[in-house]
């Protein structure tokens, strides 16, 4: 019986980006260096089958400081962690190394100098998402407060508006960001926020590949976790812009349940990307998934590219 055809479509950029390449070279170095185990307080990116692969060589993952050892290395995950964090593990004499993306670094460091200033902080974000924890964990809890939506933005009350700065989560959608931030400098005329958006370039590439593609294709895929803020936006992201169906792939098993009731006649155009902390070697399994059932016919669609690098930290260079 002949194969049916389809044409998928492939995003660039797509999966790994340069924060969350380097977290997982920093787990590979730390090991090389100082022997296993060595710990890292979270999941070192939101994706398990990086989290096992690390696990396998001798990365032991911990909710907390102190339940690693004091004498082996901790590793605080791409996500950024809270003040308090670091000061726990500086107080047990622990090696701690920073894993932090350098771009959530950079909204740490704005908050930080906000605060300086005696301004009030307001974090547009998602509650209780480690990078969003870490960056409010920066300052004292009374100078700064979290906008989830329009609907805070338009109510949330401050003491002296002339004293209001803003900070962004790097992954949320720009579309979510743009109205949220709309709102909040009409209300606050004077506050200030940072010299470019805290959105980081991956999450905007590749919401701009999706957005594209979403004018060719009838189904996009998305390779990524449940708990990934950046996967999950890019699901939104193809529906707000008229594709019929979009997914997230966070495993093999919801893979294989899609192909199940996949129709190549009714969707022949399938779109394919991978969020920033989602590994190339799923986005292989799946093209070699949908290659023993149909005629792929693969096409690279390229936005733009990218060749970003962060070098890693002193103690392991």
């Amino acid at each position: 019986m002949k194969k049916q055809n389809i044409n998928l479509y492939l995003a660039s950029p797509r999966g790994f980006c340069a924060g969350v390449d380097r977290a997982v070279k920093i787990v590979e170095e730390t090991i090389k260096k100082f022997g296993s185990p060595v710990y890292v307080r979270h999941e070192i990116v939101h994706n398990k089958d990086v989290v096992n692969s690390l696990a396998k060589i001798g990365a032991v993952f911990v909710e907390e400081v102190h339940e690693a050892p004091k004498d082996r290395p901790i590793i605080f995950s791409a996500h950024g962690v809270p003040k308090s964090v670091v000061n726990e593990a500086k107080q047990r004499k622990m090696i701690s190394i920073d894993a932090t993306c350098p771009l959530v670094t950079k909204v740490h460091n704005e908050t930080i100098r906000h605060y300086n200033l005696g301004r009030h902080i307001l974090l547009v974000g998602h509650r209780n998402h480690p990078e969003v924890i870490g960056t409010m964990g920066q300052v004292p809890n009374e100078f700064v407060s979290l906008i989830e939506t329009i609907d805070d933005a338009i109510n949330i009350k401050v003491k002296n508006t002339e004293k209001l700065a803003y900070a962004t989560q790097t992954t949320l959608s720009l579309d979510d960001t743009k109205e949220i931030l709309t709102v909040l400098k009409k209300r606050f005329p004077s506050i200030k926020g940072p010299n470019s958006e805290d959105i980081c370039y991956a999450t905007t590439n590749r919401q701009q590949a999706v957005k594209s593609m979403a004018k060719l294709c009838d189904t996009i895929l998305v390779i990524g976790a449940q708990n990934s803020s950046n996967s999950l936006r890019l699901v939104e992201v193809a529906l707000s812009h008229g594709v019929k169906t979009a997914q997230l792939i966070p495993d093999e098993y919801t893979l294989n349940k899609f192909l199940e009731s996949f129709n190549p006649s009714l969707t022949p155009n399938l779109g394919l990307t991978a969020g920033a902390s989602a590994p190339e070697t799923l986005v292989q399994v799946l093209i070699s998934k949908l290659k023993k059932d149909f005629e792929v016919n693969l096409v690279d669609h390229t936005v733009t590219k990218e060749n970003v690098t962060f070098n890693l930290p002193k103690i392991l260079r």
